[in-house]
């Protein structure tokens, strides 16, 4: 085959070696296992590098998926609720898994319904972001539900504002 994808037909492989030369092009086999084989008169470098470029443009293409957790207690309050219904909605609006995590200390355990009325809250006023992929389920001391996010089609478009507690920001400023 020539560069441009044509046939040339079958020719001696002494001769398939000049035309290469001759064209300054490499001679790569195509098909080694068909009678006679098929090679292709081609700058394998080029060729390569065109392989890596269509490899790296559909890796950037490429979603990962990527699980964050937060993590509940059956006597949270209102205030602390809040502060994590809004980390929950930021992850999902990210496009990013979670996982909610109820956990039970001593004799809390005893009451599971607590912490599934917490989850179903929490489920409800998330509902415009997220959607239950895995229902709340009671593993030893801890209940678990992961949630994943809606199509962005169907998502509102209002931003939530971070006040995480937690996460300190740091302002730096120079004179120049």
């Amino acid at each position: 085959m020539d560069p441009n994808g044509g046939q040339i037909g079958i020719k001696p492989i002494e001769e398939a070696r000049w035309l290469a030369s001759q064209l300054e092009l490499d001679l790569v086999e195509v098909a080694p296992d068909a009678r006679p084989p098929v090679v292709r008169l081609m700058d394998y470098g080029k060729f390569k590098y065109e392989q890596s470029v269509k490899a790296r443009e559909a890796r950037k293409k490429q979603t990962r998926t990527v699980v964050k957790e937060v993590q509940f207690r059956p006597k949270i309050g209102a205030s602390d609720f809040e502060v994590k219904r809004k980390r929950v909605m930021r992850f999902l609006q990210e496009n990013d898994k979670v996982k909610v995590t109820m956990r039970f200390r001593g004799r809390e355990v005893t009451h599971p319904e607590i912490g599934n009325e917490i989850l179903s809250r929490l489920r409800d006023s998330v509902v415009d972001y997220g959607e239950v992929e895995i229902a709340p389920r009671l593993e030893g001391r801890q209940m678990t539900m992961v949630l994943a996010p809606v199509r962005s089609s169907e998502r509102p478009t209002e931003d939530i504002e971070s006040d995480d507690a937690d996460e300190d920001v740091t302002v730096e400023k120079t004179d120049e």
